[in-house]
């Protein structure tokens, strides 16, 4: 069984679940639907939804239409085909990774449909010749889903350099939003090096090292059927399936997700 890392902690996560559920206000949470069933998204990506519950992720992180966004680290663009119509009227989307590599999915869909993407500003994580990172101080919101045994498998230090980042492109009060696949708290922390789980103590120690503190955490993602036990790591499980078709009917991973905010002052 994992075990909580703090009374406080299980208590601000149910604070936190309780404001979205009610907290939202209806058009709201009508615009984040109408993003989420936007028909410019991949049907295959669509077909994930069930597994990755954007609309009540994004709602948990209190993303608003209003809001100056970063999404960090965006792959193919999963989540920025949400994001990006989500902001396009009244907020503002970046996406951040490193340049060039990491910047080509979305850079793909800028491309083939500028009506939905065309908004959305690419900058690079860290910041390099001939593109400039986000501004300080600019963003009330930074997203990053399922990133950061990424950033652990270049070490610990690499790991802390992208939160500190965060850290620094958000406003004061801004909010910090992580999604990463769970290593129960009782193994040996050396899996988080090469299993792609991480565990929820160590996320939130970069965080906190950062200078972030936890507004609350949600269980939204989470798969009890996953036991982050598996020799192939967490690519044993869809969508990779990389330890055979064995695997697809315990789903996606267990997930954490949790909430952070950049101290006012």
């Amino acid at each position: 069984m994992r075990q909580p890392i703090a009374v406080l902690a299980i208590a601000t996560t149910a604070i936190a679940v309780a404001s979205v559920a009610t907290g939202a206000p209806q058009n709201q949470r009508a615009a984040l639907q109408a993003a989420v069933d936007a028909p410019t998204r991949t049907p295959a990506n669509k077909a994930r939804d069930t597994a990755r519950h954007p609309a009540e992720t994004l709602a948990f992180f209190g993303v608003e239409p209003t809001h100056t966004v970063v999404e960090m680290y965006p792959g193919g663009g999963w989540y920025t085909e949400i994001l990006a119509p989500y902001l396009k009227d009244k907020g503002q989307l970046w996406v951040a990774a490193p340049a060039p590599n990491g910047l080509k999915g979305v850079q793909s869909l800028i491309a083939k449909d500028a009506a939905t993407y065309g908004k959305v500003k690419v900058a690079a994580l860290p910041a390099s010749d001939g593109m400039a990172g986000v501004p300080d101080g600019s963003a009330d919101v930074v997203l990053t889903f399922r990133n950061v045994h990424n950033w652990r498998f270049g070490g610990a230090d690499a790991a802390q350099q992208v939160f500190n980042a965060a850290f620094r492109m958000l406003k004061p009060g801004g909010t910090l939003g992580v999604v990463e696949h769970r290593l129960p708290e009782s193994r040996d922390a050396a899996a988080e090096e090469k299993s792609g789980y991480m565990k929820t103590s160590s996320v939130i120690g970069f965080a906190e090292k950062a200078g972030f503190e936890v507004v609350g955490q949600s269980e939204v993602n989470a798969n009890a059927k996953d036991t982050a036990d598996y020799p192939g790591g967490v690519w044993t499980l869809a969508p990779s399936l990389r330890g055979g078709e064995q695997y697809r009917a315990i789903g996606e991973s267990d997930r954490m997700t949790i909430r952070f905010r950049k101290p006012a002052a």
